[in-house]
């Protein structure tokens, strides 16, 4: 196999490492496989009638013409590069800025390859005041990206009306055509309709694919383009594992393995999934993860509309950080958790551990040891102590932190979410229980139509605070 290639290790999770109460025995493996292979092909089908269009985004040359060109146009002049958007509007951006670009990236010149990077995901008033009062004086060098699929995200068009405010009193109204680029539906809604009104420069939601799929689209690839990130080869690694995950050869599909698992464990109690990256460049993935595995899998009913209520909770620890903070409950809290580790093989750079020898003798086992020897090892330990308490354990190996590796990972976790959600009999691409708190907001606020009125009145009997219950 290509040693470019990320691989899932799953000996861990076995009953031959664990044992038969908490691991997958091998008749356990056959039976799964055997009930999962024929998802491969339902996925399959339905990636070929067009239904699962996140499925085709790395082969969408023309998608990247156009980034390209955008990114000549306007990169000179940026050193700001601010992007407007939540939830899969901006996951996918950190999580490609944290992984492909060095750790202080947006503080040394020398280090940045593009213009410094803020994804701003919420709409916190002091948060979002600070970063104003701190942009105000480079607006003519800063680029707003602005990212929703209907314009109606309303987190999105608040940060939105408030940028454009600040922009036409600063720069003038001309600035918005200068300032601005629109991520958003081709062809309707209001950022459309906005953005065609204003000439601004805009690139495509592609049509079908939900936020938390949209990572390898327009979406996640613009910031990463401006950035200095190669998305060329960020397409050829998903690409790559396109080729691995369509595969009906259940044990020559990581993902068809990886959801196989995952459902098992599922079916026996662990109903906690917990992602480990032992790298600070992939944390973010790990954030990113949260959100796919969440509101794709977290139904409750099924495709028969049966009530189900299922849905592996995501949580993200990172390594060694949370071996301080989390290890204790993970070893001998509930045994309901499937962990999943990242590995890095070979880091991009290392540093020889130096003991001084005035320092005392017992850290001389440290000398000439290297932190990302330290870091494997301590993934190792962490590993081995959950083991030995009978929890189940894979790990995504990584060769080492690129653009490959990362579009490989990705797609991997993207297509095992389609399997899941096959093995589950779910609909993994819709999120119906996100619209009841976006109905409930637009009804705090005031927005005329439907019953708009009546749900303020329900909200506010149930939420205001009573001096009866606060103590």
């Amino acid at each position: 196999m290509d040693s470019s290639q990320i691989r899932l290790f799953y000996r861990n999770a076995t009953a031959e490492a664990i044992g038969e109460e908490h691991g997958i025995t091998h008749d356990q493996l056959e039976r799964i496989a055997a009930e999962t292979v024929p998802m491969i092909r339902r996925v399959n089908e339905q990636r070929k009638a067009g239904e699962t269009p996140y499925r085709d985004l790395p082969y969408q040359t023309h998608v990247v013409e156009r980034i390209h060109d955008i990114v000549g146009e306007v990169h000179g002049r940026c050193k700001n590069l601010v992007v407007l958007g939540i939830g899969g509007s901006a996951l996918g951006n950190i999580a490609l800025q944290t992984a492909l670009n060095p750790f202080m990236y947006n503080l040394d010149d020398k280090q940045r390859r593009g213009p410094r990077l803020f994804v701003l995901d919420n709409i916190d008033p002091e948060q979002f005041g600070s970063f104003l009062r701190w942009i105000r004086n480079e607006l003519d060098q800063t680029i707003f990206n602005v990212i929703s699929k209907s314009g109606r995200t309303i987190e999105t068009a608040a940060q939105f009306g408030i940028v454009c405010d600040m922009l036409i009193k600063e720069l003038g109204q001309h600035s918005l055509r200068d300032q601005l680029v629109a991520t958003t539906d081709p062809k309707e809604g209001i950022l459309r309709e906005i953005a065609d009104r204003l000439n601004l420069r805009s690139l495509d939601v592609p049509d079908g694919v939900g936020g938390r799929f949209s990572v390898l689209s327009a979406v996640g690839l613009f910031s990463a383009a401006m950035c200095g990130i190669n998305v060329d080869r960020l397409l050829a690694g998903a690409q790559d594992m396109d080729t691995r995950v369509k595969r009906e050869d259940f044990y020559e599909n990581p993902a068809a393995v990886n959801a196989a698992l995952n459902y098992h464990f599922w079916n026996h109690g662990k109903r906690t999934s917990v992602m480990m990256p032992y790298s600070y460049h992939l944390k973010d993935l790990a954030d990113w993860y949260r959100q796919l595995w969440a509101e794709s899998l977290g139904k409750a009913r099924d495709s028969l509309n049966r009530e189900v209520h299922v849905g592996p909770t995501p949580i993200r620890a990172l390594g060694a950080t949370d071996q301080h903070s989390q290890i204790q409950l993970y070893r001998e809290g509930p045994n309901d958790k499937l962990f999943t580790f990242l590995q890095v093989t070979v880091f991009e750079q290392d540093i020889p551990i130096k003991v001084p020898p005035d320092l005392p003798t017992e850290l001389a086992y440290l000398t000439d040891r290297n932190l990302g020897e330290l870091l494997n090892s301590e993934k190792r330990a962490t590993e081995f102590a959950l083991v030995s308490s009978r929890r189940p354990c894979l790990t995504v190996v990584f060769p080492r932190v690129d653009a490959y590796a990362v579009g490989q990972f990705i797609y991997l976790f993207e297509v095992t979410t389609s399997l899941v959600g096959a093995l589950l009999n779910i609909n993994a691409y819709d999120q119906p229980a996100v619209e009841l708190g976006k109905e409930a907001t637009f009804a705090l606020l005031g927005k005329p139509g439907k019953d708009y009125a009546e749900l303020d009145r329900e909200i506010r009997g149930l939420t205001e605070l009573d001096e009866h219950f606060l103590v």
